[in-house]
C-alpha cells in the first residue's frame, strides 16, 4: 500500500532486521521504562523472519528509509473456524508520530483480512495508561468492547 509520502509492505530479513531490532528496544524502553538485551531481541527478531508460521513483520518507509514497523501474529478461532491476526510490537519512528502512518498501516492489514478467506480480523492490546494509542485505535472504529487482556509472564 502506497500514500503520497510513504509504503507500508512486508519486511525483510536483510533490509529491515536491524531496525526492527532498534524499534523494539526503543519501545520496551519507551513504553514500559524496560532495558531489553539487545542480543535477546535480535535473536527473536531474526527468528520471526526464519520462522513465517510465526508472524509477519510490516514496515512502513518514507523515501526508502524504514519509519514505522509492526508485527502480526495468528491466533485460531475456533468460533471462526479462522485465524484472528494480533497486532504486536508496534512503533513509529518518534519523528514521523501523529501523521498517519499507522492508519495506513492498519488500513493495509485490513485489506488483507478482507482479501482472505483463512482470516477473521483484526485484534491488538494496548497498555491501559498509553491513551495516545488508545485514541488512535478508537479513531480507527477499534473496540474494547468484549475482552480483557490477562497475562501470566515467567
Amino acid at each position: 500500500m502506497e500514500n503520497n509520502t510513504f509504503v507500508v509492505e512486508q519486511a525483510n530479513l536483510k533490509r529491515d532486521a536491524s531496525v526492527i531490532t532498534d524499534f523494539q528496544l526503543k519501545l520496551a524502553f519507551e513504553s514500559e521504562d524496560l532495558k531489553l538485551n539487545s542480543k535477546t531481541v535480535e535473536v527473536g527478531v531474526e527468528h520471526v523472519f526464519k520462522n513465517p508460521h510465526v508472524g509477519t513483520y510490516y514496515v512502513a518507509l518514507k523515501n526508502e528509509k524504514v519509519v514505522a514497523s509492526l508485527l502480526t501474529l495468528k491466533e485460531w478461532s475456533d468460533w471462526r473456524a479462522r485465524n484472528v491476526l494480533w497486532i504486536h510490537s508496534v512503533y513509529v519512528d518518534s519523528e514521523f508520530r501523529r501523521t498517519g502512518i499507522f492508519k495506513s498501516m492498519y488500513q493495509h492489514l485490513q485489506e488483507i483480512v478482507d482479501g482472505s478467506d483463512e482470516l477473521a480480523g483484526l485484534r491488538l492490546y494496548v497498555d491501559k495508561s498509553n491513551q495516545v494509542a488508545i485514541d488512535t485505535y478508537h479513531f480507527l472504529e477499534m473496540n474494547k468492547e468484549h475482552y480483557h487482556l490477562f497475562e501470566w509472564l515467567k
